[in-house]
């Protein structure tokens, strides 16, 4: 897609700071740095969310960002690692390509996550796996 600025990157029409490229995926420098080695992994093909992915194309990004996070690890030796792929407006997606951030993290980096625990009854817990099922 000609307006994606992901595909963009892809296409080289827009220089990134490459850290890994195949034939399915590519990882790069996210130019809004959030720690050192913060790195976006991206699917080649225009695929806006991971709904849209086959198995294979699945696959493909996760064993990337898998051995971009071992390189951060040895390269930047971080407290921790986030991975975080965001989907859609109200899943904090910003770039309409699938993607996910390879975040080297330390303690009191600024980063945080709020997450709002519900804890549902255990009823309630079987009714939603078994919706998941049958959408399976």
């Amino acid at each position: 897609m000609s307006d994606c600025v992901f595909c963009r990157i892809v296409a080289g029409e827009i220089p990134a700071a490459k850290v890994y490229e195949d034939e399915l995926t590519i990882a790069f420098m996210d130019i809004g740095q959030v720690n050192p080695g913060h790195v976006i992994v991206a699917v080649k093909p225009h695929r806006e969310t991971i709904v849209d992915l086959d198995d294979d194309l699945a696959g493909a990004v996760f064993r990337t960002a898998a051995r971009v996070a071992r390189a951060a690890e040895a390269a930047f030796h971080p407290g921790g690692i986030t991975v975080l792929q965001a989907n859609r407006k109200a899943g904090w997606q910003t770039v309409p390509h699938l993607h996910l951030h390879v975040l080297p993290r330390h303690e009191s980096d600024g980063v945080g996550l709020t997450w709002p625990v519900k804890n549902p009854p255990f009823a309630e817990l079987q009714d939603l796996a078994g919706k998941l099922r049958a959408a399976l």
